[in-house]
Parts: structure tokens; sequence; C-alpha cells
């Protein structure tokens, strides 16, 4: 009997550039979710091949012997013909990038930097499991949109409000499971492993996994211990409880 293949990760490199883009509009999206789309010239030759791509926004003012801060977001989506990219931040107090989504106005001017590489999953996937928390939802929604005619995909996120529910236009097989919590206890995996729990597994799964680094490592443990191979599983630490601008780019054993 031959074994099937595990999926594999395909790795393209861009060279770094820094653009300076025009905030076009600005949306609550959700009471925890803000949407900036921004535009310009320097879009020209942007490109993003992976749902989980990052790009970093700089912010502040950079002057002599000062850097201006740096945080990594998702493309949410990215329109070539009309150059506008489309960022979304969670709202939440203390932190610089959610403070500058809530203030940007139409007009003002912000620099990214990226992606300076996508990571392509390939391989014979039959199920889609997509698990992860605020942080991850936009990866998370632009893979279900950007999925084949009849892909079946599961997502499982942890939001704050039953009113933080988003919809995804797709012509995948989407089934999205929501787990109420508040942002605040973001950092504790019991909600998500007990939702995780009662979802089954259908051969064939790959689960694709972003939320707090140590909720992430215990999805991925959870998964392992009910028979998944861990090369079908690709667990990242979106953020880190305690650090501010942390994140663990692979959870492996």
């Amino acid at each position: 009997m031959t074994e099937t293949p595990a999926p594999q990760l395909q790795r393209f490199r861009q060279e770094p550039k820094r653009r300076t883009l025009t905030v076009l509009r600005v949306t609550q999206l959700t009471p925890a979710m803000i949407r900036v789309v921004l535009g310009g010239d320097d879009l020209a030759d942007f490109e993003s091949l992976a749902p989980d791509d990052h790009v970093k926004l700089f912010l502040g003012a950079e002057s002599e012997g000062t850097r201006p801060q740096m945080r990594d977001y998702t493309p949410r989506r990215f329109d070539a013909l009309r150059r506008e990219l489309t960022l979304d931040f969670v709202d939440h107090p203390g932190g610089p990038a959610a403070d500058w989504a809530r203030a940007a106005r139409p007009g003002d001017r912000v620099g990214i930097g990226g992606p300076r590489g996508s990571a392509v999953i390939t391989g014979p996937i039959a199920h889609w499991l997509l698990i992860g928390d605020e942080t991850a939802l936009p990866a998370i929604g632009r893979r279900i949109e950007e999925m084949a005619a009849g892909t079946p995909v599961t997502s499982l996120v942890a939001v704050p409000s039953e009113a933080d529910r988003q919809g995804f236009e797709t012509a995948a097989k989407h089934e999205a499971r929501w787990v109420i919590r508040p942002l605040s206890e973001a950092a504790d995996a019991a909600p998500l492993l007990t939702a995780l729990a009662a979802l089954e597994l259908p051969p064939g799964t790959f689960a694709w996994i972003a939320a707090e680094a140590g909720v992430a490592k215990a999805l991925r443990a959870a998964l392992i211990e009910r028979g998944m191979a861990p090369n079908w599983i690709k667990a990242s630490g979106y953020w880190v409880h305690g650090q501010a601008d942390a994140s663990v780019k692979s959870l492996e054993d």
C-alpha cells in the first residue's frame, strides 16, 4: 500500500521593498476589526502569493536616531488593477497599529515593506481545517475566499462577540465554526480546544493554525494526540502573550 505524500511548503522569496501608500478608505468592519484600504502607484509591482503572507507596517515619524515602530499584517486582499491593498486590524487598546488604524483618515500616508516571501501549500489535501483567533482572521478569510470551487474547508475562529463573526464570499464548500470569548482571554487555549474536540477530522485533513503562541502550540499538540501527522499541520504564533511585537513563525517539537 502506497502512503499518501504529505503536503509541501513551496517557498518563494522576494526582494525587500519599501512602499509609501495613501489611505483610501477606513471601515469599522466589526466591533473588534478595522479595515483600512491603501492605494498608490508603489503597488504596481506588489505581489502576495500566499494568504498568510505579511507586510511590515511602519508607524511613527522617522528621524535621526529614531526608527518607526514596525508591525506585521496580512495582505487581506490585493486588487492589482485598482492598485489597492486591504489590511484588517484588531481594534484593541494599547496597540500602536490599532491606534493608527482607529485614527486613520483618507489621504493619510503610511509606509509598508514586503512581503519578503511566501509559503505556498501544495499537495493532496482533501479537507482544510483553519483554526485561529482575531489576528488570524484576515489570513483565514483570504484563504477561504481564494479556494477553488468545491474545496472542503472548516474554519474554527475565536472572536470577542457574536457581532465579530465575518462572512466570506467563496466558491469553496465552507463550514464556519465560531468560539465567543472575551479578548482579554485570547491567551487561554481552553475555548478553542473544547471546540476542536467536537470536530471530525476527515482523512486527508490539513490543519493551518495561527493564534497566540501558547494557544497555537496547544492546538497543534491536540491534533497530534488525535493521530494527525505533524507534517499535516502548519502552526504559527502570531503573537506572544506579554511580549510586544513578538511572534513565532513556526511551532514544531
